[in-house]
């Protein structure tokens, strides 16, 4: 049977046009969802949100998808895009803060441009967001809040930006869920490893090798001897979105297939 954990909920997915986000936002639509798919890449979002309304499956559960174009690292933005899809969908439950982009470099190559970038795309992005989606969730006195995160948080040469915004999603977090626990709103965040994604694609060309390379490189050193996949991602956000982990705030969720 069709799961229907979010049949009727309003979910706002970022950077949802591609990878992790989509696969994400089609799982809640999947398990009946409307989601609002944003990201920088308007077309693509409305391209995305296309495919996953148009899946038998969705259409089944009475899920549905729409893509927004949004900077989410701009603060206006972000507060009309989210005052609009509020006013859409009457209503917004779930906030799943995906955005990211990777500038890897050496920290002596590393210019202020690419550190700055990433800060604000994969950290001051889930800020923002966040902010703006509590205003909501308050009133209605109910919410879900999932960050990504990154097995690089713990330290990865070549990403002393990313791996501190991924680790600022954790102290983050953690806050979130202290101050906004007594409006019922639970926030935690999930921590991927290596996962097979156009990021991940991007890392191995920066590195010289084949993705197919870089992934049997990485699989090698995973206890579960692979890699992980975009849908593996999603269903551990799903989890945490859903009322199964109705107790379960201000964690972070590592999913790295056993890799320390």
């Amino acid at each position: 049977m069709m799961s229907t954990r979010f049949n009727g909920k309003r979910v706002i997915v970022t950077g949802g046009a591609q990878g992790i986000g989509a696969a994400t936002a089609r799982q809640f639509a999947v398990e009946g969802a409307s989601v609002a798919i944003v990201d920088l890449n308007g077309s693509q979002a409305v391209k995305t949100a296309a495919e996953i309304s148009n899946a038998p499956e969705v259409i089944a559960a009475g899920g549905s998808a729409r893509g927004w174009s949004c900077d989410v690292t701009d603060e206006g933005a972000v507060h009309d895009t989210f005052t609009q899809i509020a006013g859409v969908h009457r209503g917004l439950e779930i906030l799943v803060n995906n955005a990211g982009i990777t500038r890897d470099n050496m920290l002596f190559k590393m210019s202020i441009a690419d550190w700055q970038a990433v800060l604000d795309t994969n950290l001051t992005s889930a800020y923002l967001c966040s902010r703006a989606a509590q205003t909501h969730m308050v009133k209605a006195g109910y919410g879900k809040i999932v960050s990504l995160s990154s097995r690089s948080a713990l330290g990865n040469a070549g990403q002393a930006n990313y791996a501190a915004a991924k680790a600022g999603i954790q102290g983050l977090t953690s806050t979130l869920a202290l101050e906004l626990g007594r409006f019922n709103i639970n926030v935690n965040a999930v921590a991927p490893g290596y996962i097979a994604t156009s990021m991940t694609a991007a890392t191995a060309d920066r590195l010289g090798s084949t993705f197919e390379e870089h992934q049997h490189a990485a699989a090698a050193r995973t206890p579960l001897k692979r890699v992980g996949q975009p849908e593996e991602v999603a269903s551990v956000i799903a989890f945490l979105a859903s009322e199964d982990a109705s107790y379960v705030s201000g964690q972070t969720l590592y999913i790295n297939g056993g890799a320390r």
